[in-house]
């Protein structure tokens, strides 16, 4: 039985989260560093370059890196203290087992290994190899990404294999492929500042990507306009030219909207459309059968607004679109995206300075980590795991037979499910805490605790990791030489800066060791660094559409990091696709799709009349395994809270600052409540990045996008209430 072998409340008082303010060393007596190692921050899909100061093997402070041409030296509340994490109190320092009364002991690595190795193994005999799930995490430097890919379908020879990404990109990626072939920004955010309009639509940029702000500012700063959508007037909406407060889960009725716009403003570039694109007569229909008058009703959206929406839009003549999780986390996600891709393409401003489009990756390798094999539908190079042609690469690239290599497996929640179900009966995981981060805690939790094995590897001991039987100390991110890939499509250098602390050992060796253990050594003993897991990456992805061929370690650091597609060693690498107006798709020509709106999977009604948004705050990352941690980071924002609008907050009796109960047909949290007038007086938000009964998913529900399968985190259906003080405050 995978349950926690103590109470939450030991666990927590052994592992943490607790709190690090200062570096080894102390704020006066840390001493001078022995080196500065150029690197990158790991806290979004930014990447923005850092200096980390190294004395004594322990990370002590950071500098500026102002030549990074992306950052230019400027980080966020988050990058400043990341550094923090490297010798913090909490870190796991060797391998542990779950001791039943007990908590978690020390062990040595031999018995970690074997009984990791014997309990796969037993599971395997007993119900099938796809009975053993892999679930890891796109913090994962590109190398590791790829060797979990390997190790899974290889090493455990199972098919069930995906990654935390799915909680993140992958209705971009899903839209990006079906409208352009490529999965992938189309610019590099250098043609943002060139930009007359910038379109930013559920997409809380200051606060989740806030670097990404410096280039709209410099965009503002020559005239652009901005638009933003979305249901909270967030910090940079407070200051854009317009801002349609959308309501949740109604995107795609005003995407249709603003190109009814277009069509009806005589703004669409019928000469690129006729040369260049496919599906545009469908997705025309589609955009006239809904009335402005319609595309309000649903989305809330007045009409005039949508008016002018898509008139700055269409008498623009550079642009440039963003969004990200606000329309992606839906059950119609990848709708939103190609409807945001629509409104691109009929305007034809893509390929040329300035006009661009493109997805805000939130995690830190959420770019490179989709490309490279541990998403359940992917090999190498962004290939199709049932395509015979792209399989037969990757088996010749890997020295494996067709048949040796698993099918499509279940994604991230659907795995989930299956052990819930009793189908699936162990689980190994890497950086992925999905008891916080997937929908329906709760649910998650009581999946969790049906497991017959689980092994976790992690740095620090996560809320998920609670439930593990085996615990195996792995390494940060500046413990290990490797590559990342940014959400421009750069790929940049993750360079080393220390060894993992006391008996902790890199990732890479785990994953290897486990390999050989399970008598898959002779695909796996050829790597001997980091850059032999590249140079095969590059020859598994070459001919990909996310190919990395003539990218080289050398070439990364020469040239501040390489854009992807870079074919030949000696290619320059690709900053701005599209150029020559040829996609990637089988036609040559990029797709319009008909977005009708629909539904989402729960709707307000009299039970539940109000509407559950979640989201992120500037200091916390993710589940905030890491962030929780980091003293600084937690005083600016200490506890998680619920948005309300003044109207809904007085329609209730809750007051600002006052605790309020939240309930969902799936849990209820009690916070404080933040009454605030920059939100929808039909919405509330409360971000997501706490664990326990102050989790925003206890409430969120496992509802998924047909095609992407992620979650509908950003729609739930909810009622409010005051309530008094909880027992744990």
């Amino acid at each position: 039985m995978a349950t926690p072998p103590v109470s939450v409340e030991r666990l927590t008082e052994a592992f943490g989260p607790s709190l690090n303010y200062v570096p080894p060393g102390g704020w006066q007596g840390r001493g001078e560093p022995e080196k500065l190692v150029k690197t990158h921050c790991c806290f979004c899909g930014q990447q923005c370059g850092i200096q980390l100061k190294v004395l004594d093997n322990k990370v002590i402070g950071f500098e500026p890196w102002e030549e990074f041409p992306f950052n230019r030296g400027k980080l966020c509340p988050k990058g400043v203290k990341r550094y923090l994490q490297g010798s913090h109190p909490d870190r796991l320092l060797g391998p542990l087992k779950r001791v039943e009364g007990r908590g978690f002991e020390p062990i040595g690595w031999e018995e970690a290994f074997s009984t990791t190795v014997r309990e796969i193994q037993r599971v395997q005999e007993k119900f099938g190899k796809d009975a053993v799930a892999v679930l890891s995490g796109v913090s994962l430097t590109n190398e590791k990404s790829y060797l979990m890919g390997k190790f899974a379908r290889v090493g455990l020879q199972t098919r069930e294999l995906d990654y935390n990404g799915r909680l993140c990109m992958v209705s971009a990626g899903t839209g990006n492929k079906k409208a352009f072939g490529i999965d992938r920004a189309a610019n590099s955010w250098a043609d943002i500042p060139l930009a007359e309009v910038i379109l930013c639509v559920g997409t809380n940029v200051a606060e989740c990507s806030p670097i990404t702000t410096d280039y709209i500012w410099r965009a503002r700063d020559r005239g652009a306009k901005l638009i933003m959508v979305d249901p909270r007037v967030t910090p940079l909406a407070r200051t854009c030219d317009l801002h349609l407060p959308v309501r949740p889960g109604t995107d795609s009725a005003l995407l249709t909207g603003l190109l009814r716009v277009l069509i009806e403003g005589g703004y669409v570039d019928e000469g690129f459309v006729a040369e260049h694109t496919s599906g545009w007569e469908e997705a025309r229909a589609s955009a006239l059968a809904q009335t402005l008058e319609e595309a309000s009703r649903i989305s809330g959206v007045r009409v005039e607004d949508i008016e002018a929406a898509g008139r700055m839009w269409g008498e623009a003549k550079t642009s440039f679109l963003l969004h990200a999780r606000g329309i992606e986390h839906h059950t119609k996600g990848v709708d939103n995206v190609l409807g945001c891709i629509n409104l691109v393409l009929a305007t034809g401003r893509l390929g040329k300075p300035g006009c661009g489009y493109g997805t805000i990756t939130g995690q830190g390798n959420g770019q490179g980590g989709r490309e490279h094999g541990h998403k359940c539908d992917q090999l190498p190079g962004n290939r199709d795991i049932e395509n015979p042609e792209h399989r037969a690469w990757i088996c010749k690239v890997w020295g494996i037979e067709d048949s040796e290599l698993p099918r499509k497996g279940q994604t991230a929640q659907e795995i989930m499910n299956a052990i819930h179900a009793g189908e699936i009966k162990a689980l190994v995981s890497i950086c992925f805490n999905p008891l916080v981060s997937l929908p329906d805690s709760d649910f998650t939790r009581e999946a969790l605790s049906k497991l017959e094995h689980y092994t976790a590897i992690d740095f620090f001991l996560s809320e998920t990791a609670h439930h593990a039987d085996i615990v195996l100390a792995g390494s940060l991110h500046e413990e290990e030489e490797g590559t990342s890939t940014s959400a421009e499509g750069r790929v940049i250098r993750i360079r080393k800066a220390v060894d993992p602390p006391g008996d902790a050992k890199a990732d890479t060796e785990i994953i290897l060791e486990l390999a050989r253990r399970l008598g898959r050594g002779r695909y796996f003993d050829h790597f001997k660094s980091s850059e032999d897991i590249f140079d095969e990456l590059r020859m598994a992805s070459k001919g990909g559409t996310a190919d990395y061929y003539g990218i080289t370690y050398q070439r990364i650091e020469e040239e501040f990091g390489v854009f992807w597609p870079c074919p030949e060693i000696g290619h320059p690498g690709t900053p701005r696709l599209f150029e020559d107006l040829k996609f990637s798709t089988p036609d040559g020509k990029a797709h319009f799709h008909a977005t009708p709106y629909r539904p989402s999977a729960e709707e307000p009604d009299e039970e539940y009349p109000v509407i559950l948004t979640t989201g992120r705050v500037v200091s916390q990352y993710l589940s905030g395994t890491q962030t929780r941690r980091i003293g600084g980071l937690v005083d600016l924002c200490p506890d998680p809270y619920v948005e309300i609008h003044p109207q809904l907050a007085e329609t209730h009796g809750i007051e600002d600052g006052k605790w309020m109960k939240v309930e969902s047909r799936r849990g209820s949290v009690v916070l404080r409540a933040k009454v605030v007038t920059t939100i929808r007086p039909d919405t509330v938000f409360i971000p997501y990045h706490w664990a326990g009964r102050r989790s925003a998913n206890l409430l969120t529900n496992r509802a998924l996008d047909p095609l992407s399968k992620i979650p509908e985190f950003k729609k739930s259906v909810v009622r409010v209430s005051p309530a008094e003080e909880p027992a744990e405050g």
